[in-house]
Protein backbone atom coordinates (compact mmCIF):
# COMPACT_ATOMS: atom_id res chain seq x y z
CA UNK A 1 0.00 0.00 0.00
CA UNK A 2 1.40 3.37 -1.06
CA UNK A 3 0.86 6.12 1.52
CA UNK A 4 1.27 9.51 -0.12
CA UNK A 5 2.76 12.33 1.91
CA UNK A 6 -0.17 13.60 3.96
CA UNK A 7 -1.35 16.08 6.55
CA UNK A 8 -3.59 15.52 9.55
CA UNK A 9 -7.17 16.81 9.48
CA UNK A 10 -7.37 18.16 13.02
CA UNK A 11 -10.02 17.35 15.64
CA UNK A 12 -11.45 14.24 13.97
CA UNK A 13 -12.95 11.51 16.21
CA UNK A 14 -12.27 7.77 15.87
CA UNK A 15 -13.79 4.79 17.68
CA UNK A 16 -11.27 2.08 18.58
CA UNK A 17 -12.29 -1.56 19.08
CA UNK A 18 -12.06 -3.29 22.46
CA UNK A 19 -8.69 -4.25 23.91
CA UNK A 20 -7.31 -7.48 22.45
CA UNK A 21 -5.53 -8.33 25.71
CA UNK A 22 -8.65 -7.94 27.85
CA UNK A 23 -10.89 -9.67 25.29
CA UNK A 24 -8.66 -12.75 25.11
CA UNK A 25 -8.59 -13.14 28.88
CA UNK A 26 -12.35 -12.76 29.13
CA UNK A 27 -12.96 -15.33 26.37
CA UNK A 28 -11.07 -17.98 28.36
CA UNK A 29 -12.82 -17.06 31.60
CA UNK A 30 -16.22 -17.03 29.88
CA UNK A 31 -15.63 -20.60 28.71
CA UNK A 32 -14.37 -21.73 32.11
CA UNK A 33 -17.03 -20.12 34.29
CA UNK A 34 -19.92 -19.27 31.95
CA UNK A 35 -21.01 -16.22 33.93
CA UNK A 36 -19.69 -13.49 31.64
CA UNK A 37 -21.34 -11.50 28.85
CA UNK A 38 -18.60 -9.72 26.88
CA UNK A 39 -19.48 -6.35 25.37
CA UNK A 40 -17.26 -4.43 22.90
CA UNK A 41 -15.20 -7.57 22.20
CA UNK A 42 -12.08 -6.89 20.15
CA UNK A 43 -12.59 -7.39 16.41
CA UNK A 44 -8.94 -8.39 16.05
CA UNK A 45 -8.06 -11.55 14.16
CA UNK A 46 -6.39 -12.89 17.31
CA UNK A 47 -9.58 -12.62 19.38
CA UNK A 48 -11.70 -14.06 16.57
CA UNK A 49 -9.34 -17.04 16.25
CA UNK A 50 -9.46 -17.66 20.00
CA UNK A 51 -13.25 -17.36 20.11
CA UNK A 52 -13.57 -19.80 17.18
CA UNK A 53 -11.14 -22.27 18.78
CA UNK A 54 -13.08 -22.28 22.04
CA UNK A 55 -16.30 -23.02 20.14
CA UNK A 56 -14.68 -25.79 18.05
CA UNK A 57 -14.95 -29.43 19.15
CA UNK A 58 -12.42 -30.64 16.58
CA UNK A 59 -9.30 -32.43 17.80
CA UNK A 60 -6.87 -30.32 15.76
CA UNK A 61 -6.96 -26.57 16.36
CA UNK A 62 -4.92 -24.24 14.11
CA UNK A 63 -4.53 -20.76 15.60
CA UNK A 64 -2.29 -19.44 12.76
CA UNK A 65 -0.26 -16.42 14.04
CA UNK A 66 -2.23 -15.87 17.27
CA UNK A 67 0.44 -16.17 19.96
CA UNK A 68 -1.86 -15.28 22.86
CA UNK A 69 -4.34 -17.94 21.75
CA UNK A 70 -1.56 -20.56 21.62
CA UNK A 71 -0.48 -19.79 25.17
CA UNK A 72 -3.92 -19.41 26.73
CA UNK A 73 -5.33 -22.51 25.02
CA UNK A 74 -2.38 -24.66 26.13
CA UNK A 75 -3.40 -24.24 29.78
CA UNK A 76 -7.12 -24.33 28.99
CA UNK A 77 -6.91 -27.66 27.12
CA UNK A 78 -4.65 -29.12 29.83
CA UNK A 79 -7.58 -29.11 32.29
CA UNK A 80 -10.30 -30.35 29.90
CA UNK A 81 -10.58 -33.82 31.41
CA UNK A 82 -10.76 -36.72 28.96
CA UNK A 83 -10.30 -34.58 25.82
CA UNK A 84 -7.28 -34.63 23.52
CA UNK A 85 -6.31 -31.68 21.32
CA UNK A 86 -3.58 -31.02 18.77
CA UNK A 87 -2.69 -27.33 19.01
CA UNK A 88 -0.80 -25.97 16.01
CA UNK A 89 -0.19 -22.73 14.12
CA UNK A 90 1.73 -21.00 11.35
CA UNK A 91 5.38 -21.68 10.47
CA UNK A 92 6.38 -18.66 12.57
CA UNK A 93 4.27 -19.95 15.48
CA UNK A 94 6.24 -23.20 15.34
CA UNK A 95 9.39 -21.13 15.95
CA UNK A 96 8.01 -19.34 19.02
CA UNK A 97 9.10 -21.06 22.25
CA UNK A 98 6.52 -22.44 24.65
CA UNK A 99 8.75 -24.66 26.80
CA UNK A 100 8.47 -22.63 30.01
CA UNK A 101 4.67 -22.89 29.99
CA UNK A 102 4.66 -26.59 29.06
CA UNK A 103 7.23 -27.34 31.78
CA UNK A 104 5.11 -25.53 34.37
CA UNK A 105 1.94 -27.38 33.34
CA UNK A 106 3.78 -30.72 33.34
CA UNK A 107 5.00 -29.92 36.88
CA UNK A 108 1.33 -29.56 37.84
CA UNK A 109 0.61 -32.96 36.29
CA UNK A 110 -0.49 -32.03 32.77
CA UNK A 111 -0.05 -34.45 29.87
CA UNK A 112 1.52 -32.50 27.00
CA UNK A 113 3.90 -33.68 24.27
CA UNK A 114 5.74 -31.96 21.40
CA UNK A 115 4.86 -33.25 17.93
CA UNK A 116 7.78 -31.73 16.02
CA UNK A 117 10.57 -29.81 17.77
CA UNK A 118 11.21 -29.97 21.52
CA UNK A 119 10.07 -26.76 23.21
CA UNK A 120 7.91 -25.52 20.31
CA UNK A 121 4.40 -26.05 18.89
CA UNK A 122 2.59 -28.06 17.68
CA UNK A 123 1.47 -29.68 20.92
CA UNK A 124 -0.57 -32.75 21.78
CA UNK A 125 -2.54 -32.03 24.97
CA UNK A 126 -4.59 -34.65 26.81
CA UNK A 127 -6.75 -32.93 29.39
CA UNK A 128 -6.85 -34.24 32.95
CA UNK A 129 -7.47 -33.17 36.52
CA UNK A 130 -4.37 -31.39 37.78
CA UNK A 131 -3.74 -32.49 41.36
CA UNK A 132 -0.86 -30.18 42.32
CA UNK A 133 -1.42 -26.58 43.36
CA UNK A 134 2.04 -24.99 43.30
CA UNK A 135 4.44 -24.29 40.45
CA UNK A 136 7.64 -22.32 39.85
CA UNK A 137 8.31 -20.42 36.62
CA UNK A 138 10.90 -17.80 35.54
CA UNK A 139 9.62 -14.25 36.05
CA UNK A 140 11.47 -12.71 33.10
CA UNK A 141 9.62 -14.64 30.38
CA UNK A 142 6.56 -13.51 28.43
CA UNK A 143 3.83 -12.46 30.84
CA UNK A 144 1.37 -14.46 28.70
CA UNK A 145 2.85 -17.72 30.02
CA UNK A 146 2.14 -16.61 33.58
CA UNK A 147 -1.29 -15.15 32.77
CA UNK A 148 -2.19 -18.44 31.07
CA UNK A 149 -1.61 -20.26 34.36
CA UNK A 150 -3.42 -17.58 36.35
CA UNK A 151 -6.55 -17.90 34.21
CA UNK A 152 -6.99 -21.60 35.04
CA UNK A 153 -5.86 -21.30 38.66
CA UNK A 154 -9.32 -20.97 40.19
CA UNK A 155 -10.43 -24.14 38.38
CA UNK A 156 -7.89 -26.29 40.22
CA UNK A 157 -9.26 -27.99 43.32
CA UNK A 158 -6.90 -26.18 45.69
CA UNK A 159 -6.27 -23.10 43.57
CA UNK A 160 -2.78 -22.30 42.30
CA UNK A 161 0.35 -20.75 43.76
CA UNK A 162 2.74 -19.41 41.11
CA UNK A 163 6.27 -18.75 42.36
CA UNK A 164 8.15 -16.34 40.11
CA UNK A 165 11.94 -16.68 39.91
CA UNK A 166 13.84 -13.48 39.13
CA UNK A 167 12.66 -10.04 38.02
CA UNK A 168 9.11 -9.79 36.66
CA UNK A 169 8.71 -8.78 32.99
CA UNK A 170 5.63 -6.83 31.79
CA UNK A 171 4.18 -6.57 35.30
CA UNK A 172 1.14 -4.49 34.18
CA UNK A 173 -0.11 -7.41 32.06
CA UNK A 174 -0.10 -9.67 35.13
CA UNK A 175 -1.89 -6.98 37.12
CA UNK A 176 -4.47 -6.73 34.33
CA UNK A 177 -5.12 -10.48 34.54
CA UNK A 178 -5.55 -10.31 38.33
CA UNK A 179 -7.93 -7.34 38.14
CA UNK A 180 -10.07 -9.18 35.58
CA UNK A 181 -10.17 -12.25 37.84
CA UNK A 182 -11.31 -10.07 40.73
CA UNK A 183 -14.02 -8.52 38.53
CA UNK A 184 -15.69 -11.93 38.09
CA UNK A 185 -15.36 -12.84 41.77
CA UNK A 186 -12.07 -14.78 41.94
CA UNK A 187 -9.76 -13.93 44.85
CA UNK A 188 -5.99 -13.69 44.71
CA UNK A 189 -2.96 -12.57 46.67
CA UNK A 190 0.31 -11.26 45.22
CA UNK A 191 3.11 -10.96 47.75
CA UNK A 192 6.65 -10.34 46.53
CA UNK A 193 7.30 -13.08 43.91
CA UNK A 194 4.37 -15.32 44.80
CA UNK A 195 0.94 -15.13 43.16
CA UNK A 196 -1.83 -17.13 44.84
CA UNK A 197 -5.06 -17.74 42.90
CA UNK A 198 -7.74 -19.07 45.25
CA UNK A 199 -10.08 -21.85 44.10
CA UNK A 200 -13.45 -21.06 42.60
CA UNK A 201 -16.22 -20.78 45.18
CA UNK A 202 -18.92 -22.81 43.45
CA UNK A 203 -21.84 -21.11 45.16
CA UNK A 204 -20.55 -17.68 44.17
CA UNK A 205 -19.71 -18.17 40.50
CA UNK A 206 -22.00 -21.00 39.41
CA UNK A 207 -25.18 -19.53 40.87
CA UNK A 208 -24.47 -15.89 40.18
CA UNK A 209 -26.28 -14.00 37.43
CA UNK A 210 -24.39 -13.29 34.23
CA UNK A 211 -21.88 -10.46 34.56
CA UNK A 212 -21.87 -7.99 31.63
CA UNK A 213 -18.33 -6.72 31.11
CA UNK A 214 -17.61 -3.81 28.78
CA UNK A 215 -14.15 -4.12 27.21
CA UNK A 216 -12.34 -0.79 27.13
CA UNK A 217 -10.70 0.24 23.85
CA UNK A 218 -7.17 -0.87 23.06
CA UNK A 219 -4.39 1.49 24.18
CA UNK A 220 -1.76 -0.12 21.96
CA UNK A 221 -4.03 0.68 18.99
CA UNK A 222 -4.26 4.26 20.25
CA UNK A 223 -0.47 4.58 20.16
CA UNK A 224 -0.38 5.04 16.38
CA UNK A 225 -2.64 8.08 16.68
CA UNK A 226 -0.50 9.52 19.47
CA UNK A 227 2.36 9.23 17.00
CA UNK A 228 0.37 11.06 14.32
CA UNK A 229 -0.65 13.82 16.75
CA UNK A 230 2.96 14.23 17.91
CA UNK A 231 4.40 14.48 14.39
CA UNK A 232 1.60 16.63 12.93
CA UNK A 233 1.21 18.83 16.06
CA UNK A 234 -2.58 18.75 15.76
CA UNK A 235 -5.45 17.17 17.71
CA UNK A 236 -7.20 13.77 17.43
CA UNK A 237 -10.13 12.45 19.50
CA UNK A 238 -10.49 8.74 20.39
CA UNK A 239 -13.31 6.62 21.86
CA UNK A 240 -13.83 4.52 24.10
CA UNK A 241 -11.09 4.96 26.67
CA UNK A 242 -11.47 4.99 30.43
CA UNK A 243 -9.46 7.33 32.68
CA UNK A 244 -8.54 4.37 34.92
CA UNK A 245 -7.36 1.63 32.60
CA UNK A 246 -6.52 -2.04 33.20
CA UNK A 247 -3.99 -1.90 30.36
CA UNK A 248 -0.29 -1.36 30.92
CA UNK A 249 0.00 0.32 27.52
CA UNK A 250 -2.08 3.24 28.86
CA UNK A 251 1.29 4.54 30.13
CA UNK A 252 1.69 5.97 26.64
CA UNK A 253 -0.30 8.98 27.93
CA UNK A 254 2.62 9.85 30.23
CA UNK A 255 5.29 8.87 27.69
CA UNK A 256 3.89 11.00 24.88
CA UNK A 257 3.39 13.94 27.22
CA UNK A 258 6.90 13.76 28.72
CA UNK A 259 8.81 13.29 25.46
CA UNK A 260 6.56 14.69 22.71
CA UNK A 261 4.28 17.19 24.47
CA UNK A 262 1.02 15.42 23.59
CA UNK A 263 -1.52 16.11 26.33
CA UNK A 264 -4.37 13.64 26.95
CA UNK A 265 -7.67 15.17 28.02
CA UNK A 266 -10.30 12.69 29.25
CA UNK A 267 -13.98 13.41 28.78
CA UNK A 268 -15.55 10.86 31.10
CA UNK A 269 -19.17 11.09 29.99
CA UNK A 270 -18.36 9.81 26.49
CA UNK A 271 -15.27 7.78 27.49
CA UNK A 272 -13.48 10.00 24.98
CA UNK A 273 -9.91 11.24 25.07
CA UNK A 274 -8.49 14.17 23.13
CA UNK A 275 -4.84 14.19 22.09
CA UNK A 276 -3.67 17.81 22.19
CA UNK A 277 -0.03 18.59 21.29
CA UNK A 278 1.52 21.46 23.25
CA UNK A 279 2.37 24.24 20.83
CA UNK A 280 5.55 25.50 22.52
CA UNK A 281 6.80 22.23 23.97
CA UNK A 282 10.52 21.93 24.71
CA UNK A 283 11.60 18.58 23.24
CA UNK A 284 14.21 16.50 25.08
CA UNK A 285 17.79 16.21 23.87
CA UNK A 286 17.43 12.43 24.12
CA UNK A 287 14.74 9.91 25.10
CA UNK A 288 16.09 7.44 27.68
CA UNK A 289 13.38 4.98 28.63
CA UNK A 290 12.96 1.45 29.99
CA UNK A 291 9.89 -0.08 28.29
CA UNK A 292 9.96 -3.42 30.09
CA UNK A 293 6.35 -2.84 31.19
CA UNK A 294 5.04 -1.72 27.77
CA UNK A 295 7.17 -3.30 25.00
CA UNK A 296 4.32 -3.36 22.46
CA UNK A 297 4.46 0.41 21.99
CA UNK A 298 8.25 0.58 21.55
CA UNK A 299 8.15 0.41 17.75
CA UNK A 300 5.70 3.30 17.59
CA UNK A 301 7.84 5.44 19.89
CA UNK A 302 11.01 4.80 17.85
CA UNK A 303 9.29 5.83 14.61
CA UNK A 304 7.86 8.96 16.25
CA UNK A 305 11.30 9.91 17.59
CA UNK A 306 12.92 9.30 14.19
CA UNK A 307 10.31 11.41 12.40
CA UNK A 308 11.07 14.23 14.84
CA UNK A 309 14.88 13.69 14.92
CA UNK A 310 14.97 13.03 18.67
CA UNK A 311 17.73 10.57 19.69
CA UNK A 312 16.57 7.60 21.76
CA UNK A 313 17.87 4.82 23.99
CA UNK A 314 15.14 2.25 24.71
CA UNK A 315 15.79 -0.72 27.00
CA UNK A 316 13.70 -3.55 28.49
CA UNK A 317 12.79 -5.03 25.11
CA UNK A 318 13.93 -8.66 25.44
CA UNK A 319 10.44 -10.05 24.72
CA UNK A 320 10.37 -8.39 21.28
CA UNK A 321 12.75 -11.00 19.91
CA UNK A 322 10.11 -13.76 20.16
CA UNK A 323 7.08 -11.93 18.78
CA UNK A 324 5.57 -12.36 15.28
CA UNK A 325 9.10 -11.64 14.09
CA UNK A 326 12.32 -10.62 15.81
CA UNK A 327 10.95 -7.12 16.28
CA UNK A 328 14.24 -5.60 17.39
CA UNK A 329 16.08 -6.68 14.25
CA UNK A 330 13.12 -5.77 12.04
CA UNK A 331 12.86 -2.36 13.71
CA UNK A 332 16.55 -1.66 13.19
CA UNK A 333 16.33 -2.61 9.50
CA UNK A 334 13.25 -0.52 8.74
CA UNK A 335 14.30 2.53 10.80
CA UNK A 336 17.31 2.75 8.48
CA UNK A 337 14.92 3.20 5.56
CA UNK A 338 13.33 6.27 7.19
CA UNK A 339 16.65 7.86 8.16
CA UNK A 340 17.85 6.37 11.45
CA UNK A 341 20.97 4.29 12.04
CA UNK A 342 20.32 2.27 15.20
CA UNK A 343 22.20 -0.37 17.19
CA UNK A 344 20.46 -3.24 19.00
CA UNK A 345 21.35 -5.64 21.81
CA UNK A 346 19.34 -8.51 23.26
CA UNK A 347 17.01 -6.06 24.99
CA UNK A 348 17.65 -2.55 23.66
CA UNK A 349 17.71 -0.24 20.67
CA UNK A 350 19.73 2.97 20.52
CA UNK A 351 19.74 5.59 17.76
CA UNK A 352 23.23 6.45 16.50
CA UNK A 353 22.59 8.96 13.73
CA UNK A 354 19.77 10.51 11.69
CA UNK A 355 20.09 11.20 7.96
CA UNK A 356 17.89 12.22 5.02
CA UNK A 357 16.18 9.04 3.74
CA UNK A 358 15.75 8.09 0.09
CA UNK A 359 12.77 9.41 -1.83
CA UNK A 360 11.54 5.83 -2.38
CA UNK A 361 10.76 4.11 0.92
CA UNK A 362 9.28 0.61 1.14
CA UNK A 363 8.66 -0.82 4.61
CA UNK A 364 8.80 -4.58 5.02
CA UNK A 365 6.32 -5.77 7.67
CA UNK A 366 7.70 -9.28 8.41
CA UNK A 367 4.15 -10.57 8.86
CA UNK A 368 3.98 -8.32 11.94
CA UNK A 369 0.93 -6.10 12.42
CA UNK A 370 2.77 -3.61 14.62
CA UNK A 371 5.49 -3.02 12.02
CA UNK A 372 2.84 -1.90 9.51
CA UNK A 373 0.95 0.38 11.88
CA UNK A 374 3.92 1.92 13.69
CA UNK A 375 5.61 3.03 10.45
CA UNK A 376 2.43 4.36 8.78
CA UNK A 377 2.55 7.79 10.54
CA UNK A 378 5.86 8.52 8.79
CA UNK A 379 3.80 9.43 5.73
CA UNK A 380 3.41 12.83 7.42
CA UNK A 381 7.11 13.32 6.58
CA UNK A 382 7.52 11.43 3.28
CA UNK A 383 5.53 9.13 1.01
CA UNK A 384 6.18 5.46 1.67
CA UNK A 385 5.01 1.99 0.72
CA UNK A 386 3.82 -0.47 3.38
CA UNK A 387 4.26 -4.07 2.18
CA UNK A 388 1.62 -6.69 3.03
CA UNK A 389 -0.57 -4.08 4.65
CA UNK A 390 -3.26 -6.68 5.43
CA UNK A 391 -1.22 -7.89 8.45
CA UNK A 392 -3.02 -5.24 10.54
CA UNK A 393 -6.03 -7.60 10.73
CA UNK A 394 -4.26 -9.49 13.50
CA UNK A 395 -5.00 -6.75 16.04
CA UNK A 396 -6.76 -3.81 14.32
CA UNK A 397 -8.73 -4.74 11.16
CA UNK A 398 -10.16 -1.22 10.74
CA UNK A 399 -6.76 0.48 10.99
CA UNK A 400 -6.41 1.60 7.38
CA UNK A 401 -10.00 2.89 7.26
CA UNK A 402 -9.44 4.91 10.44
CA UNK A 403 -6.00 6.06 9.26
CA UNK A 404 -7.37 7.47 6.01
CA UNK A 405 -10.32 9.16 7.76
CA UNK A 406 -8.03 11.62 9.50
CA UNK A 407 -5.42 12.27 6.80
CA UNK A 408 -5.46 14.33 3.60
CA UNK A 409 -2.92 13.86 0.81
CA UNK A 410 -0.71 16.88 0.20
CA UNK A 411 -0.99 18.35 -3.29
Amino acid sequence: MVLEKSKLIGNKTLEISGSKSISNRLLILQKLFGTIIIENLSNSQDSQLLEAALANDAETIDIHHAGTAMRFLTSYYAIQEGKTHILTGSDRMKQRPIKFLVDALRDLGAEISYLENEGFPPLKITGKKLEKSSVTIPANISSQFISSLMLIGAKLENGLEINLEGKVTSRPYLEMTLKILRTIGISYRWEENSIQIFPEIKTTLKNSPSIPLDVESDWSSASYFYSIAAIARDSINLKYFKPYSLQGDSVLREIYWKYFGVNTISEGAESRISLLPEKYFSFPEKIILNMNDCPDIAQTLCVTATAMNIPFEITGLSTLKVKETDRLLALKNELFKIGCIAEITEDSIVSQKFFEPNETISIETYNDHRMAMSFAPFCLIKSLNIQNEEVVEKSYPAFWDDFHKILDKLD
